[in-house]
This record gives structure tokens, sequence and C-alpha cells, in this order.
């Protein structure tokens, strides 16, 4: 129940996660589309309005895991207030502005996560070992897999027997196969809250016989023809020009990564409200969500172009192939992280993306220096807004009473 006291409250912890989501938006988006404008694929304002509109429809159709993660995973035993959610989203993005302000990335996923571990301890709660685990396991994974990732892709691309006719087209394959196989919100599913496209085709034809675990023939079958209809479609493009066939793969697989990094950011200012949405206001998450896409829109419009200008002159100079190299990683690893609930940034796989493509070109093209002093951040993020989120939170309670 809500009650007039906690109303000001309420207000204030639902404008603090606009506030992340609009952080989140204009900062943690560019990454997709500044290699297609660094290769001249698309202006920077179109860029920056259709990445608005991808991230906030992956928003509202993938962002729930990720929100329930954040919001009710972390800590046992006790449930986030609204003022404890107003801390942790402060105390995120805090760190946030302090990453924008050294130019070293701070991600998003980490500080949010160590300031709603802080707010949770200083409720009273016990320590969420198990998904610690399985959150560092996951964590500790992202750059072997990115980086070998984007080394097995730059070296397919780079290879002399292998035509960038066949090359490319096969990368396109394969994303295609994983699209068909996204949980999305938006496709009903009889077992599971999200449902995919071949699950849903294939029960349209009747599913077929269970081949390894619940995949059926059908879903076998229409995960092969969505690669294939991509391998066609690019391939037809490749032929036609080489370099605009590439562009047009770049400018297809940047939309996807921007969905796709909706879908994962938007937890990060939603989960700690979740308990206020459901429980208190008994409102659907769908609306919660909503008002994070909202956020990631707005920050996406007014704050992104000024970012993309930046990071797309790195990029113009990693060219079309190494981009894309970078770019398969991060739509994988983002969408296993959707399925497993786990917060993630999107700029930390781009970022081994980009060191293991370069490795495939003989150098990693990134200092050394920056690589260092950036995991020292993110060490140093994990540690440090933890302990800022229990210090704020208690002192907004002994203030507000709270």
């Amino acid at each position: 129940m809500v009650t007039p006291s906690s109303t000001l409250v309420i207000g204030v912890a639902i404008v603090a996660c606009l506030c992340m989501a609009w952080v989140l938006g204009a900062n943690s988006n560019s990454p997709p589309f500044a290699p297609a404008i660094g290769a001249n694929a698309i202006s920077t304002m179109r860029a920056a309005f259709v990445i608005g509109l991808l991230a906030t429809a992956g928003a509202l159709m993938q962002g729930g895991s990720i929100s329930e993660t954040i919001g009710a995973d972390l800590i046992d035993g006790v449930a986030i207030t609204p003022l404890a959610a107003t801390a942790g989203l402060l105390t995120a993005a805090t760190f946030m502005g302090i990453g924008i302000y050294t130019r070293y990335p701070i991600p998003a996923a980490f500080a949010t996560t160590g300031a709603m571990v802080g707010v949770g301890l200083a409720l009273g709660g016990d320590p969420a070992v198990a998904t610690y685990r399985r959150l560092g396991t996951f964590w500790l994974l992202v750059p072997i897999m990115s980086g070998g990732l984007a080394y097995a892709t730059a070296t397919i691309l780079r290879r002399d027997d292998v035509p960038e006719s066949i090359g490319v087209p096969l990368l396109a394959g394969i994303v295609g196969a994983i699209l068909a196989n996204v949980r999305l919100g938006v496709i009903p599913d009889p077992v599971a809250s999200q449902g995919t496209l071949a699950r849903f085709l294939a029960r349209r034809f009747g599913g077929g016989p269970t081949l390894v675990g619940d995949v059926t023939l059908g879903a076998a079958l229409v995960t092969i023809g969505a690669g294939a209809l991509a391998f066609y479609w690019v391939r037809k493009r490749v032929l036609a020009s080489v370099e605009h066939g590439i562009r047009s793969f770049l400018l297809v697989l940047g939309g996807i990564v921007a969905f796709s990094s909706g879908g994962s950011q938007v937890g990060l200012a939603t989960g700690p409200l979740e308990n206020l949405f459901r429980t208190e206001l008994g409102l659907p998450s769908i609306v919660l969500l909503s008002i994070g896409a909202t956020g990631i829109l707005a920050g996406a419009w007014m704050g992104a172009p000024r970012l993309l200008q930046a990071t797309s002159r790195e990029y113009a100079q990693l060219g079309v192939r190494r981009s894309i190299a970078a770019l398969v990683p991060g739509f994988i690893i983002a969408q296993v992280a959707i399925a497993l609930g786990i917060p993630i940034s999107l700029n930390n796989i781009v970022l081994s993306g980009v060191i293991g493509g370069g490795l495939a070109a003989g150098s990693a093209g990134v200092s050394r220096r920056k690589i260092g002093v950036t995991i020292a951040f993110w060490l140093l993020t994990l540690g440090s807004s933890t302990a800022v989120g229990y210090g704020l939170y208690r002192g907004l309670a002994a203030v507000l009473g709270g």
C-alpha cells in the first residue's frame, strides 16, 4: 500500500529510473552503429534516430529478464524499497558520470549490480552467493568469448581462400539462424513468458518430432531456413558490389545489436523498481519497462549523436570487416546474457571484440595501458559502487527516516 508520505520518494525513484535510462540510451547504444557511420553507410542523425527506435523495441520485448535479476536476485531475505532503489540508481548514475568524464568505460552493469548489492546489504539482506557466482563466471568468460569469436570471424574474413561472396554471407546466415531463436515478449509461447520465431512457426505446422531437449524438427527447419534466407540476401548484394554488400550487412548487424543493447540495458534502470511496481503499485512489468524504454529513447535521440561522431572516427580506422568481427560477438553474447538474465555491458563485449579482431590482423590496435586502466576501473567499480550504495542508503535513511 502506497501512503501519502511515500509518494515523494516513489516519484524521486521513478525520476531516477528515467535519468538512468536516459544515460544508458545516450552512452550504451553507440557502438552498434558507430562502424556503419565510420563506413559512411548512414548519417549520424539518422543513426541516432534508428538507434532510439530499435533500442526501445528491444527494451520492451526483451528487458524483463535482466530487470528481474537486478530487482530480485542480487539480495536474499529483503525486498528493495523505493528509497533503496533511489540510492542504488543515484550511485550507479554517478559512477557512469565519472566514466564519461574520465573517458574510461565504466560498465553500467557493474555499477548497477554493485550499487544494488550495497543497498540490499544496508537493508539487512543476505548476499545471494549463488547469483554472484553465476554472474562472476559469465563476466569472466565474456572477454574470452567475445575476443575468441571476433578473432575467428576476422580470420574468416581475411582468408584468401574464402572469397567475400562466401565468407560475409556465411556470417549473415549464422546471424539469421540465431535471430530465429531470439526470445521476444511479443511472441506467445505456451511454456515460456517469451517465445521465439522458430518455435512459433514450428507449432503452426505441427512442430514435428523432438530432436534434442525441447527442440523440434520444425524449429530446426525454421532455423535453417532463416539462415539460408539471410545468406542469400547478403550474397546477392555482395555479388552485385562487394563494398556495398558488406556495408549493407554492417548496417543491418548494427541494427540487430542496437536492439539487443536495449534489451540488455533497460533492466539496469528498471530493475531497482521491480518490487515497487509489482508489489506496492500492483502494475505489470510492461509499465515499468515502458518507463525505461522512454528514457532510453530520449537519451538516444538527444545524447547519442555527439558520442556517435566520436566513436565513429575510431571505427573508421578499424575498417568495415574488423567492425563486423567486433559486432557479431556482441550480438551473440548479448542474446545469451538476456536469455540467462545476466546484466552485461555491451561496451565491454565490443571492446573485447575489437581486441580479438585486431589480433587476427597481427595487432590488437588498442593501447595496452588503456586496456589495463579499463580493467582496473571495472574491478574498482564493483567494489566501490557496493560501498557507496551501502553508505548512501544509510545516509538517506537516517535523514528521511526510511
